[in-house]
């Protein structure tokens, strides 16, 4: 017979298999990262990925007249999960288990969810708009990343880590980047399926070549400040946001180098095998600079004891 504890484990991993189906389904970028991710750690990001998709299903898929209290419904399932640490919807099941044990809570959650309700209201963002539009459904998300990488190294029984602030701005730059860039690419079908404009002071219909450069020197100067933050997280973490840095570093290039107006017809995209390339670089680079690290070390502490009475 079937104990409630072997029941629970079952429906806990079942819920961790949901996320992970849903972030299969829907991105091969933030996918390959995930991959050099420790069992884990790679199970809490899928539960943050999956809950981000199901909100951004209701706003951008579903868009029913019901929208928005489908999302309050999501998010009052969210918040009482977060207090008992069990749901009906695996998703938010999986989700809550990841925040429970990680420290993210309502200082993440409740502004991704008032930017999800803002798409559902806004058509148009001016720029006070878009940093907390930007905040709440990008920056927020990624310190609950940062949040789960940091877990790797708990001890079991110690509370939450406490993020370091330089840790939690480079988690908030580089959601800022994704964001943006996706911003970028996604402008034809946010502005002609969606009736979205996101980037403010840019018309979609009419989008220049300055308001490229524009937006793209934006997202580089926020990926700047993600990549001095990368020396901060644990290896396994440094080399899966490395990897998904250096994916969208690519696509920031391709976006550059794409003519303004396919730009405002189709999303751009990088192909698999180019990014196989990309994601194999980028971990070798990450793993050659912390071998020279190793090295650093072992010769100043030969000097140390050269010098030693």
């Amino acid at each position: 017979m079937r104990t409630a504890t072997t029941g629970q484990v079952l429906y806990d991993a079942t819920a961790m298999r949901a996320s992970a189906l849903v972030l299969r389904a829907y991105s091969t970028s933030f996918g390959l990262g995930t991959r050099l991710l420790g069992a884990r750690t790679r199970a809490d990001i899928q539960a943050v990925y999956a809950l981000v998709r199901l909100a951004d299903e209701v706003v951008d898929t579903y868009r029913g007249p019901d929208a928005g209290a489908e999302l309050d419904e999501l998010e009052e399932q969210v918040a009482r999960a977060l207090r008992t640490g069990y749901s009906t919807n695996v998703v938010v099941h999986a989700f809550a288990r990841t925040a429970r044990r990680t420290g993210i809570g309502h200082a993440e959650i409740d502004p991704f969810f008032a930017s999800m309700r803002a798409d559902l209201t806004v058509t148009t963002h001016d720029r006070e708009s878009y940093e907390r539009y930007v905040y709440g459904s990008a920056e927020v998300v990624g310190v609950m990343c940062l949040r789960a990488f940091l877990d790797a190294e708990r001890r079991p029984g110690d509370p939450p880590v406490d993020p370091d602030p330089r840790a939690v701005a480079g988690a908030r730059a580089l959601g800022a980047a994704f964001q943006k860039i996706n911003f970028l690419r996604d402008l034809a079908a946010d502005s002609g399926e969606l009736g979205r404009a996101y980037l403010p002071g840019v018309d979609p219909e009419h989008l220049t070549r300055a308001d490229v450069r524009s937006v793209l020197e934006e997202i580089a100067g926020d990926l700047d400040r993600a990549r001095a933050a990368l020396p901060l997280l644990p290896t396994r973490a440094r080399c899966a946001v490395a990897a998904t840095t250096a994916l969208y570093d690519r696509l920031l290039a391709d976006l550059a180098a794409t003519p303004v107006e396919t730009l405002r017809s189709r999303r751009v995209r990088v192909p698999g095998p180019r990014k196989a390339v990309v994601v194999a670089r980028a971990v070798a680079g990450v793993l050659a600079d912390e071998a020279g690290d190793r090295v650093r070390d072992v010769q100043a502490r030969r000097r140390v004891r050269a010098v030693a009475p």
